[in-house]
């Protein structure tokens, strides 16, 4: 495999965002992020406890929506950077494996895992009750559910241009409003819940779910829309970053929502999935998972150890 080009520099410089709307047949990457930690002895033993089709291939296919700075871009030359396409390297090399990208929207990776078009997803999937067990808000069973390996503990928090013209602070200041938010995401979900908690309150508010988070926030840039909600990360990235101009503020910097980041699985890939935590232990154990979260300004969101399911 050729050498990979330096990594991006830690201020996080985005790439042009308008990215074509991938299906599962989408753009195949390569990845090229942090070091993998060295295959030794501990590597060799899990590498023998792959499904068998995963170790035969020697590649690991994720599926990833790379339109998320920090967590999952492509740089201006159009290989993955981040959090995840780096975590999935260490994890994919500690096993003797390649890391392969399928860039698709956020929306059909977890239908992707389903169908095992996919091994599996790292795309900042927040690890909840429901998607685990495939029920809506209504206790109603709607689809298999998933498995996830939890690796990143993040949370949401609501984003307003500068100044916050109309004084959000928590999500009942958002009735009476328009918010904009990723379509298929947690946070599009969260916002489908407060529409019915506003409309009691005689406030409705009007959601937009846009096709990814850039048309999110240029919503609330342009004042269409008051706010946006983001994972903490991106959050931060959108109301730190050179490229956003200052345009943007966190209400608070408080979390509404709190949820683990989980590798994203099918429910009958236990094997893939019990290996993958045993060797995201390893990672953490090395320090090789500290040293990514470092590198991308976000160590406050590690976790101690790998865990299966633990998101509510």
């Amino acid at each position: 495999m050729s050498a990979c080009p330096p990594a991006p520099p830690r201020s996080f410089r985005a790439p042009s965002r308008a990215l074509a709307a991938f299906g599962v047949g989408g753009l195949l990457l390569s990845g090229c992020g942090g070091d993998p930690a060295p295959s030794d002895g501990s590597g060799a033993a899990l590498r023998g406890k792959l499904p068998a089709s995963v170790r035969a291939a020697g590649v690991l296919r994720i599926g990833s929506y790379l339109n998320y700075v920090p967590v999952d871009f492509k740089t201006p030359d159009g290989r993955p950077a981040g959090l995840d396409p780096d975590l999935a390297d260490a994890l994919a090399g500690y096993l003797g494996l390649r890391a392969e990208f399928v860039d698709m929207p956020f929306e059909k990776l977890t239908p992707a895992v389903r169908s095992k078009q996919i091994d599996l997803a790292m795309s900042a999937v927040i690890d909840t009750r429901q998607r685990q067990t495939g029920t809506d808000d209504d206790g109603r069973r709607i689809d298999p559910g998933l498995d996830f390996v939890d690796y990143f503990t993040s949370g949401t928090s609501i984003v307003v241009r500068t100044g916050n013209p109309a004084g959000i602070n928590m999500l009942d200041s958002l009735c009476g409003h328009t918010v904009a938010v990723q379509l298929g995401t947690l946070q599009e979900a969260m916002m489908g819940r407060q529409t019915v908690a506003c409309a009691k309150l005689g406030k409705p508010l009007q959601l937009h779910s846009l096709t990814n988070d850039d048309q999110a926030l240029a919503e609330v840039g342009n004042g269409t829309a008051v706010a946006g909600l983001n994972d903490y990360p991106v959050a931060v990235y959108n109301t730190t970053a050179p490229e956003r101009g200052g345009r943007f503020q966190l209400t608070n910097g408080h979390f509404v929502q709190s949820g683990p980041y989980g590798i994203t699985l099918s429910k009958d890939n236990t094997q893939l999935r019990d290996v993958l935590a045993r060797t995201l232990d390893q990672l953490i154990r090395n320090g090789t998972y500290d040293k990514i979260l470092t590198k991308w300004n976000i160590r406050p969101g590690a976790v101690s150890s790998a865990i299966v399911n633990g998101g509510l």
